[in-house]
């Protein structure tokens, strides 16, 4: 038996949270067998518009590889640059909505804080999405995503090993903060008053899920919905 399967069998099941107002995290949101379509589907996107190590404004080199799909502003950061994005499928449009409606209003026992939860998942329409790949070593800095159209939430979806994703607060990069462990499946939302909160992945803990998903080599992907608006960053 592999030891991701030793887990599994002896876990204990890990129940939704609201880290803050409009922050969500849904463990297991993605069964195993989408989890792997997704896998899969992400390996085409791959072929079509390879992933690169993004060069940050300070020329530092991203340890996260990275690829674009849907965004033709080059104003957006994450933007195709000079190659061509794949096209944005509707049906991960409608995932991405599906999985703000989960997380806001799948469980009336859990206020999320907002007080247009219900508007705020109507209104989500994603135009682009920026699929992540974390080898064993990779990791990614706090940050704040500032440059897609205010107020939408950012949808997670996390396939593959578990990393351990540090949240914080809307204005500075130290403490306070929160670290969570997602797993493959698991789905992260922050939206409204968490909007801009700093948040990053210290790192990954390899053998964890990436191989039953797929991922041969292990790894982690992530993928994250947005509403860009085509707009220019803030």
């Amino acid at each position: 038996m592999a030891e991701y399967e030793l887990d599994e069998l002896f876990s204990v099941p890990r129940e939704r949270a609201v880290l803050a107002p409009g922050a969500v995290h849904v463990p297991e949101w993605l069964d195993p067998a989408r989890q792997r379509e997704l896998v899969a589907v992400a390996r085409e996107w791959v072929r079509a518009a390879p992933m690169e190590h993004k060069v940050l404004a300070g020329g530092g080199r991203m340890s996260v590889q990275s690829v674009m799909l849907g965004s033709r502003s080059a104003a957006y950061r994450y933007g195709a640059g000079g190659g061509a994005a794949p096209e944005l499928p509707e049906w991960l449009v409608a995932l991405g909505a599906r999985a703000v409606e989960d997380a806001y209003l799948g469980d009336p026992a859990h206020d999320v804080g907002l007080p247009d939860a219900a508007g705020t998942a109507r209104d989500f329409a994603p135009d682009s999405a920026l699929v992540n790949f974390y080898d064993d070593a990779a990791h990614m800095g706090m940050h704040q995503d500032k440059d897609e159209f205010p107020a939408a939430p950012i949808v997670s979806l996390s396939l593959g090993d578990t990393c351990v994703f540090r949240f914080g607060n809307t204005e500075t990069r130290t403490a306070p903060y929160q670290d969570v462990e997602l797993r493959s499946g698991d789905l992260f939302v922050f939206g409204g008053p968490s909007r801009y909160a700093f948040h990053g992945v210290p790192k990954v803990l390899p053998g964890t899920g990436g191989r039953q998903v797929g991922l041969k080599n292990g790894g982690r992907v992530n993928i994250t919905l947005r509403m860009t608006g085509g707009r220019s960053g803030r």
